[in-house]
């Protein structure tokens, strides 16, 4: 038996070495991307605008630049965020808290979920408001540490970030203002014209 073995062993070896090989492709689950880049995929297939920023004076810079592009220097900026403020003070922004009279919100949020490029947001970003009642143009400033792999672990963050007080309104936005505005997908949901300002943190 040994005999036939070392005769026709190597060939139905090396066959069944073949079959795996080709077997492998086929049927073992696939390689999933980091999930920075699997987040940056699906935002910018929701119509989000992503803008990568190494330090904060590049986040100030395209700021700027986006200021610059809409032509927004004389308009409003819906502006909550209190330690957002001082951190762009130096920035050229118009803030108010008049939702009526603003053209854009500039805001953080909790976390971005990387298997669907939403962004997950609460009271502590938007207080009481609810998103229709907010201005259509966003701009949101977040970091790289903020990337999570699904809304349940963000949903966890935040419970263990807020272990005094959990917030309350915990929403995400996923449909972005994009070319398609009768994509059934973001039928009921508001669709938002949304800059990310991303700030590597790791």
């Amino acid at each position: 038996m040994s005999l036939f073995r070392k005769i026709f062993g190597s060939k139905s070896e090396s066959a069944k070495e073949e079959l795996k090989s080709e077997e492998r492709g086929k049927y073992m689950p696939e390689i999933k991307l980091p999930i920075d880049e699997r987040f940056t995929i699906n935002f910018k297939a929701n119509g989000g605008k992503f803008l990568y920023c190494e330090n904060l004076n590049e986040i100030y810079q395209n700021l700027d630049n986006i200021i610059e592009e809409n032509k927004w220097h004389d308009k409003k900026v819906l502006l909550l965020d209190d330690n957002l403020k001082d951190k762009f003070k130096n920035s050229d922004l118009n803030p108010t808290l008049n939702i009526s009279e603003s053209t854009f919100f500039f805001t953080t949020c909790e976390n971005l979920i990387a298997n669907d490029g939403s962004l997950l947001i609460s009271s502590k970003q938007i207080f009481e408001k609810k998103l229709p009642e907010l201005p259509i143009n966003f701009v949101v400033f977040a970091t790289t540490s903020q990337i999570v792999e699904n809304i349940g672990e963000g949903l966890r963050g935040i419970k263990s970030k807020n272990k005094q007080k959990i917030p309350t309104n915990i929403t995400t936005i996923k449909h972005f203002k994009s070319g398609d505005e009768k994509d059934f997908l973001s039928y009921g949901s508001s669709a938002k014209d949304l800059y990310l300002l991303l700030l590597e943190d790791l």
